[in-house]
């Protein structure tokens, strides 16, 4: 009986030991790709049984803040990383590495009850500035529209500011998200509503619109062909942020997301590989 009391405490610790020293690598930051890095994760643990890996959200702001500070192995981020930022990893002497991982077309979404199917470019800009506030201006109801967009700290929030707003100032009406899926749920429950998401995010409870960079001439609809055809005008790339410093622990699995293997899962999750 102590024999088997001896073996059971010594597999006990070995288990342990094993735990212990286990690779853990934390993730942090975009919202877009945290269901692309969820999966990629869970995928590369299956058959890396010695690492752990932990993947959090909260917006490409808070993930470079992580890596600024030193709490996360990679900066998840849907935006290039910013001049300040820049200024205060080199403050902070963290050298740091930039791999993209994907790309992804961003949709502007209605509610599917809603009959506008397409805007142009300056009709949304009107929309989220403020100057548009009623869908029969551009063709639909009349119907007060409720506006959705993503929380500053949000790389999608910048990109969508940058690209399709042509950096003019939102609206302090617009109503700002935590999350994607909290933009999805709020469009699919208001009549008026319009959001906008990564491709990962859409679903039948939505509606995409097609979008026009050419004043009305053509209307695209976002989807992973037309922005591998580059006629969906609204694509950018998905980052990965690491300080060089911990590159040894975190390229394996970098390489693990780039492989091919790793892209069946970018096309598995909804986004654009890189090839």
């Amino acid at each position: 009986m102590k024999r088997n009391n001896i073996i059971i405490i010594i597999g006990f610790f070995a288990l342990f030991n094993v735990k212990a020293n286990a690779q853990k690598i934390v993730l942090k930051g975009s919202d877009t790709v945290l269901p692309l890095s969820q999966k990629e994760a869970e995928e590369y643990m299956k058959i890396n049984k010695g690492v752990s890996i932990s993947v959090v959200g909260g917006g490409s702001g808070v993930g470079v803040a992580a890596l600024i500070d030193g709490t996360t192995e990679i900066a998840m981020s849907s935006r290039p990383i910013k001049m300040d930022e820049r200024l205060k990893l080199q403050e902070a002497g963290r050298a740091y590495k930039e791999v993209t991982i994907a790309f992804d077309a961003l949709a502007a979404i209605v509610n599917p009850s809603n009959k506008v199917s397409q805007l142009t470019r300056e009709q949304l800009e009107g929309i989220y500035t403020g100057k548009i506030t009623n869908w029969k201006d551009v063709g639909g109801d009349d119907l007060k529209i409720v506006v959705y967009a993503r929380e500053t700290s949000s790389g999608t929030y910048e990109f969508f500011k940058e690209h399709v707003l042509n950096r003019k100032n939102y609206s302090s009406s617009v109503l700002n998200m935590p999350a994607s899926g909290a933009i999805i749920q709020s469009v699919s429950q208001t009549k008026g509503a319009i959001g906008y998401v990564g491709l990962a995010y859409l679903g039948k409870e939505v509606k995409t619109l097609g979008l026009s960079y050419d004043k009305g001439k053509t209307f695209v609809k976002p989807s992973v062909a037309t922005a591998k055809d580059k006629t969906y005008p609204v694509v950018r790339p998905l980052f990965y942020y690491y300080p060089s410093n911990k590159e040894k622990l975190v390229k394996p699995f970098i390489d693990y997301v780039l492989s091919v293997e790793g892209q069946k899962n970018v096309a598995t999750i909804g986004y654009i590989t890189l090839k």
